[in-house]
């Protein structure tokens, strides 16, 4: 299983935004799933159905103070009026509404405290980001290479050594 995983990471390897697992969170990979499915029917781009006159898509909207309060207040979860909403237990106040049928999961609450406490930056859509290749560690000959020595790091494994030009022939062959 261990080694299936290293062969999955390796061969994605390009296309990953960075090389660390724990990375700060990301708006479109981490954030933008939890708002969208549960925010943005009456927070979103639909004038019709938007309710408090609030965007939770668009960050202006999300940062605008509106009668004292502010919806987000990136780094500061006391002053951010969605983080109050999320964590209240009155059905009158608590986001998403009761009425609604969607929750929010530990998971996502924590992923949305994280990502408020980190800033609450919020990014174009992913398809409009041109993609950017990760840099590589020096050490390593290639992204490759510098992705399956950290797996192996994290599982506290170390690499075979280099084969030699008979087992690489034999390698190919087969």
């Amino acid at each position: 299983m261990k080694l299936l995983r290293i062969l999955f990471f390796a061969v994605t390897a390009l296309s990953l935004p960075s090389f660390t697992i724990a990375a700060p969170l990301d708006y479109n990979r981490d954030i933008r799933p939890i708002l969208s499915e549960n925010c943005f029917a009456c927070h979103g781009f639909d004038e019709k159905s938007r309710e408090a006159d609030l965007r939770m898509d668009v960050q202006e909207s999300a940062y605008q103070e509106r009668d004292g309060v502010t919806p987000l207040k990136p780094g500061d979860l006391k002053k951010s009026e969605v983080w109050q909403r999320i964590t209240s237990t009155d059905p009158d106040v608590q986001m998403p509404p009761p009425k609604s049928h969607l929750k929010l999961t530990d998971a996502d609450k924590a992923k949305l405290k994280a990502w408020i406490e980190q800033g609450a930056k919020y990014a174009g859509h992913w398809s409009f980001i041109p993609p950017q290749r990760p840099p590589v560690p020096h050490a390593a000959q290639n992204a490759i290479d510098a992705l399956v020595r950290q797996l192996l790091a994290e599982e506290g494994l170390q690499p075979s050594p280099e084969a030699d030009r008979a087992m690489l022939i034999r390698r190919v062959s087969l």
